[in-house]
């Protein structure tokens, strides 16, 4: 089948998490033989910033990493009717111009063949309700939103006929272990500032138990006030701007332990949604400890996949533990990959959604996931 994919930016990660779930969706419907097109406003904010950032290298290093995926940026003059002709699935992520996602549902309304979804990946359903509310979905078959709590918020607020939880996930094939890479720190932290959304929260479970136990520590990240920089620095953490998430597995494999720090909308308004970059460390087999958060999905085994610090105290003393017994540390990364991968990968992310479809899409795309599987090359499911 053909997947149309309106994003905010496929080939920009900065301060753009969706990018790497994205990724990760794209690589494997190609593997599974599907066709992928992915859009992106020509204007993106995220790549922009990355231009501005890091230059025109930044692209060059992700074709080089995702040398099967694309994007085709779109203006004014682009013609999103012939596009979603050609298509068979259209997915369409909530930073889409309001604009724009009413012209797309207006396609649908207006004799389109194609199943039409919404994709919500953020917090404004619940922090900035007026921008969501505001947008016409009466066009769209289903909604797809990253927790069930954001899910029941569609559904209490009458957005979207049919709303399905569909969370994030790690992309397998890019974050695992890399054994061969020595561990030269003992903290990595890969997180952006976000809009002070977790500044208090970065200052007591990441910044004071590091200053605290006089630890190695590397921060990586974007949008990061001078205050911020400061207290790192105080700190004796190491900043190093942007990375890029093909590199986060690398990061990851040079040392001993990651924390996660959700920002405190999920934490307030919609429990049971982690970051992606839970589900990333995880797969790539570090000791990883939390900032509380409710797991209210049961997405992983509570003490087995990861450890949970109640407060920067108790943060301090579980880093102290793993970091002193590698045997704990080594049992609680191993389980933690485990369940990764057994459950939150891309690969599992597909499966969903084709089961979806299959259930509630259009009678062209259950025809066309009742046809059997195009034959792949040995190189081509590679």
């Amino acid at each position: 089948m053909r997947f149309l994919f309106y994003t905010h930016s496929l080939v920009s990660d900065w301060n753009h998490g969706n990018a790497h779930f994205l990724r990760g969706l794209c690589r494997d419907l190609i593997r599974r033989g599907h066709g992928v097109v992915a859009l992106e406003p020509e204007d993106a904010w995220s790549l922009q910033n990355l231009l501005a950032d890091q230059g025109q290298g930044a692209l060059d290093n992700f074709s080089r990493a995702f040398p099967m995926l694309g994007s085709t940026a779109h203006g004014a003059d682009f013609d999103h009717e012939a596009a979603l002709d050609a298509a068979d699935v259209v997915i369409v992520h909530e930073w889409t111009d309001p604009a724009l996602v009413a012209r797309i549902g207006r396609a649908r309304q207006a004799g389109g063949r194609f199943t039409l979804i919404f994709h919500d990946t953020h917090h404004r359903a619940v922090s900035a309700e007026g921008e969501i509310a505001g947008l016409d979905l009466s066009g769209y078959d289903l909604v797809l939103a990253f927790g069930e709590t954001l899910r029941q918020r569609y559904l209490d607020a009458g957005w979207g006929r049919s709303v399905f939880t569909w969370h994030e996930a790690a992309d397998d094939a890019l974050f695992h272990p890399m054994p061969e890479i020595a561990r030269t720190g003992d903290v990595i932290w890969i997180g952006n500032w976000g809009d002070d959304e977790r500044s208090a929260e970065i200052g007591s479970f990441l910044i004071e138990p590091v200053s605290a136990l006089g630890l190695s520590a590397t921060v990586r990240g974007v949008r990061y006030p001078q205050a911020a920089l400061d207290a790192l620095q105080a700190a004796g953490i190491q900043y190093g701007g942007w990375i890029a998430n093909a590199l986060a597995p690398e990061a990851f494999a040079a040392h001993r332990l990651t924390v996660h720090i959700p920002r405190r909308p999920y934490v307030e308004n919609l429990p049971g949604i982690p970051t992606i970059r839970m589900f990333e460390a995880l797969a790539c087999g570090i000791p990883l400890i939390s900032a509380p958060w409710d797991d209210s999905e049961g997405l992983f085994a509570f003490g087995r996949d990861f450890l949970f610090a109640r407060d920067g105290g108790e943060m301090t003393r579980l880093m102290r533990v793993l970091l002193s017994d590698p045997d704990m540390a080594r049992e609680l990364a191993e389980h933690g990959r485990r369940t990764v991968l057994s459950r939150h990968t891309c690969r599992h992310r597909v499966d969903e959604l084709l089961a979806i479809l299959a259930a509630h899409g259009t009678r062209q795309v259950r025809d066309g996931l009742a046809a059997p599987a195009p034959s792949l090359s040995k190189d081509a499911a590679a």
